[in-house]
């Protein structure tokens, strides 16, 4: 559940997920020689630029991760195997018991690309078990099979989730780059609370198939890295090695349409937030205490927008913004419940192997191995709430009716009025207006608290306007360069 404190946890009620761990986007053969090359911190560019140059093996960049996962991974708890399908010895499990065994027909549509494209598929992370979609009571970051992941900053403070293993992986260096899925906020959230730059693209940009799923109406398949420098995030962007029609999944064919020729990496400008309109919505979403680090660096970050030339467009309002951030309020926790059981019977049916074949299956195997699944500790409320419903009836249909409602009366409505190019708002509190409308978003580090907690910014906009949220973003990192290296406080 991607969420910053509890209450606006529970009010979210979903969020998605992790996964796979990318070793680089171009692999070689080459032989290292004596320069001492740094692989810690170092982007998928500067990691290809020492491969071109003979500074840097494949074999010693695996080794690498390899040896930092061995050293820090039973404190993280950020690898394992989890929810997008590989068809290889990996499990896919959703850190759940009650998958493990099981066996999928194929690669997932993005594994297959990526494989394509030379990557090195390392593993697989850690996250919320079955994306935060269990039970409201678990903690953000623990699984059944991977147990409780770790802030890497401060090892005490929330991961956030679903996909926090990705984000924990990548912040510690055990990854050059991983792929996460969002359903509300599970990328944006532990990006930002893990100093990493997240990106959650518009809603079928990336291709669902083989993905253990939550809604196909809200889930998507973004990057988590080090830096914009989409290098970094361009295993699914610049290149195109994950973002294209994938037909096991109907949807990429219509956000095909968004693609932009020649990909995305040409707008990795230095000055691209010259001249971009940026809406502020101080209410709910910049309401810190006087004083608060928070305060003072969102104070400066506007600043700095404007500086690098944005026009900021200030106190706006979303309408109905209180509706929107409950999910009950908003229908979207029923439509959530009723889309997951549909899809998790279809996904669980389409397996080769499989101990659980329905909810209903998974449901009674958490009974049965409750001691394995922590049951009587945090429950399967969402499970059971699933498992009561009964397709997409006339209570579905209402709830996804006000959720386009919602959507086209408040964020659209927001950002065509007043011709914005992106909505500017701190952390990831803003991740249900993007997740029930499908739009995209970007978190970039944007700072830390007292006690050394990350927190990010994130540039929101509608959907298929991912080449103008790069270039606010990689505009945002480069003028401010936050991001250090992971402290690992107790």
């Amino acid at each position: 559940m991607a969420a910053n404190n509890s209450s606006f946890k529970f009010s979210l009620f979903s969020h998605l997920v992790l996964n796979v761990l990318i070793l680089l986007l171009a692999t070689s053969t080459k032989t290292a020689n004596s320069y001492a090359f740094s692989i810690k911190e170092a982007t998928i560019e500067g990691i290809q630029l020492a491969f071109r140059q003979n500074q840097l093996a494949s074999r010693q960049l695996v080794q690498f991760y390899i040896g930092e996962i061995r050293r820090l991974n039973p404190v993280l708890n950020a690898v394992i195997e989890d929810m997008i399908g590989t068809k290889d010895k990996q499990n896919t499990t959703a850190g759940s018991f009650a998958l493990l065994g099981s066996v999928v027909a194929r690669d997932a549509g993005v594994v297959m690309k990526l494989r394509k494209a030379g990557a090195i598929i390392m593993g697989k992370a850690s996250l919320s078990e079955w994306a935060d979609f269990r039970s409201l009571q678990a903690p953000n970051g623990f699984s059944a099979r991977g147990g409780q992941g770790k802030n890497p900053y401060v090892l005490s403070a929330d991961p956030c989730g679903s996909s926090s293993g990705p984000a924990i992986s990548v912040a510690a260096n055990l990854v050059a780059v991983s792929l996460g899925t969002e359903t509300d906020g599970s990328i944006l959230c532990p990006s930002s609370s893990n100093s990493v730059v997240g990106i959650k693209p518009t809603v079928g940009l990336t291709s669902l198939a083989g993905v253990i799923p939550v809604s196909p109406r809200q889930d998507t398949i973004g990057d988590i890295c080090l830096s914009l420098f989409i290098s970094d995030a361009k295993v699914s962007s610049s290149n195109g090695s994950s973002i294209s029609v994938d037909y096991n999944d109907p949807a990429t064919k219509a956000a095909s349409y968004y693609i932009p020729y020649g990909g995305y990496k040409q707008f990795l400008k230095l000055y691209g937030l010259k001249g971009k309109r940026l809406g502020i919505v101080r209410n709910p979403f910049f309401n810190f205490d006087k004083g608060s680090a928070l305060t003072q660096a969102f104070n400066y970050h506007l600043q700095t927008l404007r500086q690098q030339g944005a026009v900021l467009v200030d106190y706006l309002e979303i309408a109905n913004i209180d509706v929107i951030l409950n999910a009950t309020a908003s229908g979207e926790a029923t439509a959530l419940v009723a889309e997951f059981k549909l899809a998790l019977n279809a996904y669980v049916k389409e397996l080769v192997a499989s101990p659980v074949r329905s909810l209903a299956e998974v449901i009674a195997f958490n009974e049965k191995f409750s001691d394995f699944e922590k049951i009587e500790e945090f429950g399967q409320d969402i499970f059971l709430a699933a498992q009561a419903t009964n397709g997409i009836g006339n209570t579905e249909k209402a709830a996804l009716l006000n959720l386009a409602k919602l959507s086209r009366d408040g964020f659209e409505k927001a950002m065509t009025v007043n011709k914005l190019d992106a909505l500017v708002t701190p952390r990831s509190d803003i991740a249900p207006v993007l997740a029930i409308g499908g739009f995209p978003g970007i978190n970039v580090p944007a700072g830390y608290d007292t006690e050394g907690v990350p927190f990010g910014i994130n540039f929101g906009g509608l959907r298929g306007t991912e080449p103008k949220l790069i270039e606010i973003a990689y505009g945002f990192e480069q003028a401010t360069m936050i991001r250090k290296p992971p402290s690992f406080q107790p």
